[in-house]
């Protein structure tokens, strides 16, 4: 499973009957409550596009609102050179694949996947054959007599694959597909998707909490809050330079550790620490981060501040250290082998040229740097 954190292959071709996804300015509300706020994407061709965010973000009913299955208060979506705002679903050429599957029970595999193409009237013969070369995408051609019941969560997430790719569209609009899965399975389907969106070249959006499946999967991500786009990038952009605290804190596993504290004498001062800055006032209330991988585990005194460890768990391909510095909970990425003791104290020192500074009171990201003292 590929896990590097930069985009997709920029030579990626998309298929010649992909299209441009344009949403603009959509707005949604219910009642008093806004649910999507001027949410404005250009969806390249043959992009796959995540929008990621956490539960109550607004993505899921982005997504609805983009296939048609909720209405828009205000706002554009345009595929291709088509306004489709108030086109009914079934007229928009896309296909939904829904994170509970939706398949017919009383329905055979086969008889799943040619759905579609049965209710528009596609011959026996041709639909047969398309039914066959649909389900090999998804390596589920020798079950097609089978019924749902009688298949795996994984199997019935192909199946569900399968139904939307037999009817070509031009965007594929998927909503937490994996979620269902568990952990190994959902990561084997991550490549599958991957491989198959890959060789389909179809305009993708996917909505997810996962920030590992955004990171693996998308050529760009959208991550929302409160239903507002926060930051619009690369799986790389959005880890290695963040806009604000929230977008710092969300992507990463483990997160972003976090230090707060206040600027004084041109430091950041945590607790009993000091931290060198440069470019902030005095008085300013500063968050610091660092990502666990940027920072290490030393001898007491020999870091830039000083830490307990908490707990230490041996993962197979490294230790992740936890340390508490007051209130804050941090966790460094240590080798396999590293060994450390409960209630030890130690030192915590970290990479300055990769570490962030932002506001506290309003998360925006600063320009402000650590400096080596």
């Amino acid at each position: 499973m590929n896990t590097d954190m930069t985009s997709a292959s920029e030579t990626d071709t998309p298929s010649s009957d992909a299209k441009r996804l344009s949403i603009r300015k959509m707005n949604k509300h219910y009642g008093e409550f806004h649910a999507v706020k001027d949410l404005d994407i250009e969806v390249e061709p043959g992009e796959f596009l995540v929008l990621l965010g956490p539960s109550g973000c607004g993505k899921s009913t982005a997504l609805r609102m983009i296939a048609g299955l909720e209405e828009i208060t205000s706002g554009e979506v345009f595929m291709g050179e088509r306004d489709v705002t108030h086109v009914l679903p079934k007229y928009r050429d896309i296909a939904m694949v829904f994170q509970s599957y939706a398949l017919y029970p009383h329905k055979t595999v086969a008889e799943n996947i040619g759905f579609p193409l049965k209710v528009t009237g596609v011959p026996v013969e041709q639909r047969n054959k398309a039914v066959f070369n649909a389900a090999a995408q998804v390596q589920m051609e020798t079950l097609l007599e089978r019924f749902p019941r009688e298949l795996s969560g994984g199997q019935r997430q192909r199946v569900a694959l399968a139904r939307a790719i037999i009817r070509r569209p031009s965007a594929f609009l998927m909503d937490e597909p994996l979620s269902n899965l568990d952990a190994k399975l959902r990561g084997f389907m991550r490549a599958e998707l991957k491989h198959m969106q890959h060789e389909l070249g179809v305009t993708t959006v996917y909505v997810t909490h996962d920030q590992i499946e955004a990171m693996t999967l998308a050529h760009r991500v959208a991550i929302m809050k409160d239903g507002e786009l926060q930051q619009l990038g690369t799986p790389a952009e959005v880890y290695t330079n963040p806009v604000n605290l929230f977008v710092a804190g969300f992507m990463g596993s483990p997160p972003m550790n976090f230090l707060e504290g206040n600027v004084s004498e041109s430091g950041l001062q945590v607790g009993n620490d000091k931290i060198s800055l440069e470019g902030v006032e005095d008085g300013t209330g500063i968050t610091l981060g660092f990502r666990p991988e940027d920072a290490s585990v030393v001898e007491v005194g020999q870091g830039r501040f000083d830490a307990m460890v908490y707990t230490a768990e041996m993962t197979g391909d490294l230790t992740l250290v936890t340390v508490k510095h007051g209130s804050s909970i941090l966790t460094i990425k240590m080798p396999k082998d590293f060994m450390v003791d409960y209630n030890q104290n130690v030192g915590i020192q970290f990479d300055s040229e990769l570490s962030y500074l932002f506001s506290t009171s309003d998360g925006a990201r600063l320009k402000a740097i650590v400096v080596d003292s």
